[in-house]
C-alpha cells in the first residue's frame, strides 16, 4: 500500500511539473509566429539518413556479366559494377538475389526484386511484362563447338542438338533458326551446365553471346565458333517492373556513366579480362 501511495504522489508532482512547463513554453512563444518545418527538407533528409534498399535479380552464372567469386562467394560482373554504381548515385543500398534466368521477369512481376540486370534484351516479348532503361551494351551471337566437328555454318547444324540457355533470347533465336535448318533445341538452365554438356558430346553446338563464350572457349582450347548474323533485337538493358519510377534516375545515371567515359572503363575491365 504504501508503494501505491508514493506512486500516485510521484505521479501528481510529475503532472504538475509538465503542466507548468508547457505554461512556460506558452509564455515565452506568446505574440511570436509559429514555426512551420521545412516538410521537403526534412523528407529529403529521413530519405539520405535511412537509406532503402533495392533488390536485383540476376543470374549469376553468365560472367562476365555476373557470376560467383569461388574465393568470397560474392556475386561479381560487369552488371553488377553498374548496378552498384548506380544504385550509390542515387543513395540506395543494394541487394543482389541470384536465380535461374527464365524466373527473373516472374520474380519481379510478383514484387520479390525491384530490378532485373542480367545481359537481357528487351524483346517485345518481355516488354510485355516490364519496362527497360536505356541499351547499355551490345554484343553477337556465336554459334560454339568442338573443332574436331568441323561446324562452321548454320547448314551444319542439320540432325545435331544445339544448347541454348533458358529464357533467354538465344533460346527464341536457337528455335527461328532451328524451324529453317533442322536441328534441335536443347534448353538447359545455367551456361557451365550447357558448356559440360558439350564437352560431354550430348549436343553439339551452343548459341550463346560472345562475351560470354569468350571465358569457356579459353579454358577449353578445342572449342571454336562462328557469327550468326544479328536478326531482331540486340543490346542489354536493365529491366523493371511496369511503371516503375526507377526507370527515368537509373537511365540518368545509366548515360552519366557512358558519357563520363566510366563505362568504357567498365568494359575494358570485364571483357578484355575474358579474351
Amino acid at each position: 500500500m504504501k508503494k501505491s501511495w508514493w506512486k500516485l504522489g510521484m505521479s501528481a508532482i510529475i503532472s504538475v511539473s509538465l503542466l507548468a512547463a508547457c505554461g512556460t513554453a506558452e509564455d515565452d512563444t506568446a505574440g511570436e509566429e509559429p514555426v512551420v518545418p521545412d516538410t521537403e527538407e526534412t523528407e529529403t533528409e529521413e530519405a539520405t539518413e535511412g537509406a532503402t534498399t533495392l533488390i536485383m535479380g540476376t543470374s549469376a552464372d553468365y560472367p562476365p556479366y555476373e557470376s560467383i567469386d569461388l574465393a568470397t562467394g560474392e556475386i561479381i560482373g560487369f552488371d553488377v559494377d553498374i548496378a552498384k554504381y548506380i544504385t550509390e548515385e542515387l543513395g540506395y543500398e543494394l541487394q543482389i538475389e541470384d536465380m535461374d534466368f527464365d524466373g527473373l521477369i516472374p520474380a519481379m512481376g510478383a514484387g520479390r526484386v525491384d530490378f532485373v540486370m542480367a545481359g537481357m534484351t528487351p524483346t517485345e516479348a518481355r516488354q510485355e511484362n516490364a519496362d527497360f532503361s536505356d541499351i547499355y551494351f551490345t554484343a553477337k551471337n556465336l554459334i560454339v563447338s568442338n573443332e574436331e566437328d568441323d561446324i562452321s555454318s548454320v547448314e551444319d547444324l542439320e540432325g545435331l542438338k544445339v544448347g541454348v540457355q533458358l529464357g533467354s533470347i538465344q533460346e527464341g533465336e536457337a528455335e527461328d533458326l532451328a524451324e529453317e535448318y533442322g536441328f534441335e533445341v536443347v534448353k538447359l538452365n545455367r551456361i557451365p551446365e550447357i558448356v559440360q554438356e558439350l564437352l560431354a558430346g550430348r549436343i553439339d553446338a551452343i548459341l550463346m553471346e560472345d562475351t560470354v563464350a569468350a571465358g569457356h572457349m579459353g579454358a577449353q582450347q578445342q572449342l571454336t565458333s562462328f557469327e550468326l548474323e544479328a536478326e531482331g533485337e540486340v543490346g542489354s538493358a536493365i529491366a523493371f517492373p511496369k511503371g516503375s519510377d526507377l526507370v527515368e534516375p537509373f537511365n540518368e545515371k545509366l548515360n552519366e556513366l557512358i558519357d563520363s567515359g566510366k563505362m568504357e572503363e567498365l568494359v575494358l575491365k570485364w571483357f578484355d579480362a575474358q579474351e
